[in-house]
């Protein structure tokens, strides 16, 4: 195999394909890259059996064959070169790597151990602009659980209901949904959990097309966009049922500048130290908001808002890092804080162009 190609094409091309490497297997093949040169080809594969991904590009092709390289070691390798042509040639068992002056040989391993790339028969499909996608897993990427032993919760639930497309996400602790109005509504309804991880890959390496594919198999998600396809596994289990966890009633409803929350509640959470929480009090009479944070043997902090007050006066304490994570999804100008009691879960509303909700667990008051 013989093939020439520019170090920047090569290197994004590595950079995609790297997602679907395994950092932590046992199984040397699982951390390489499948190298196939063919047509005027590169086509580019990673696995770690989990997920797979493939990639192709064109490239200058001498000699047709593929072999599977380190993967880590050949983007180190790729990274550290001068903008100028690549050659990627095999020798035996090895590859040798040429860039102008510079010149790298190294080990490969065989193609025949390489996991084949799995078999796709998808029998929903929808596509979605890739910058609306990236916006919504950005809005409830926060709220995915990272552990391991609740796997439903590692995943986001995609419902796509005619012209209307939502994302939900839950650790348990917080619940955000994200729903937006499609311009054109897709071929067909679609419900699956697809693993948070997953999404948040895709859409840092689809930034430069305009439009992903999302399709499912029995088993099985596939994205496809570009010269890429990502294949991840389906989360089998029922997501929890979302809707009644959100209240139907409400004491007191806030509205708040977002911008003026959000640095506020940065502000004072700077004395919320070892999981102090962060205290709120709203003052029908005063119109007003007040944060407070306390820790004991450091100090605390205070700061008072402006706000519109509808209902009763209410204290509610949450953590300041779920609240923050909260606002931080917000791209609307002003932001509702709904509230109950105390002890009932606190919402956050944005209206915009899209509908955000986020939902949090209070932390009891001392």
């Amino acid at each position: 195999m013989k093939l020439s190609i520019a170090r920047s094409e090569l290197l994004d091309a590595l950079t995609v394909v790297s997602k679907g490497m395994s950092s932590r297997s046992t199984l040397p093949i699982l951390s390489g890259i499948l190298v196939s040169a063919s047509n005027g080809s590169l086509n580019l594969q990673s696995t770690d059996l989990e997920v797979s991904v493939k990639h192709t590009v064109p490239c200058l092709v001498e000699d047709e064959g593929q072999t599977v390289v380190p993967g880590k070691l050949l983007n180190d390798i790729v990274r550290s070169l001068p903008e100028a042509a690549v050659t990627l040639e095999t020798e035996g068992e090895m590859v040798a790597v040429r860039c102008q002056h510079s010149s790298f040989t190294f080990k490969t391993l065989k193609p025949a151990d390489f996991p084949r790339f799995p078999e796709i028969s998808v029998l929903k499909k929808i596509k979605l602009p890739s910058a609306l996608l990236a916006a919504m897993v950005k809005r409830v990427g926060k709220a995915v659980s990272r552990d391991e032993t609740r796997a439903v919760l590692t995943g986001v639930l995609v419902v796509v209901e005619g012209p209307s497309i939502r994302m939900v996400a839950t650790d348990s602790y917080r619940l955000a949904v994200s729903e937006v109005i499609l311009e054109q509504s897709p071929e067909e309804d679609m419900e699956v959990v697809v693993p948070g991880r997953a999404l948040e890959e895709v859409t840092r390496i689809a930034t430069s097309v305009d439009e992903v594919s999302l399709g499912i198999t029995e088993n099985q998600i596939v994205f496809e966009f570009g010269e890429t396809t990502f294949v991840t596994r389906r989360i089998e289990g029922s997501f929890p049922n979302y809707k009644q966890l959100i209240p139907k009633e409400k004491s007191t409803s806030v509205e708040i500048v977002t911008e003026d929350f959000f640095s506020a509640v940065k502000r004072v959470s700077l004395m919320a130290l070892h999981n102090s929480p962060l205290k709120i009090s709203v003052s029908s009479e005063d119109q007003t908001l007040s944060l407070s944070a306390n820790t004991q043997d450091v100090g605390d902090a205070s700061e008072d808002l402006m706000v519109k007050v509808e209902g009763a006066d209410t204290e509610i304490a949450f953590n300041h890092a779920f609240l923050t994570d909260g606002l931080n999804s917000i791209t609307s100008e002003t932001v509702t804080l709904e509230v109950q009691n105390a002890l009932k879960p606190g919402l956050l509303r944005s209206r915009g162009d899209d509908d955000f909700l986020y939902l949090l667990m209070p932390v009891r008051l001392g």
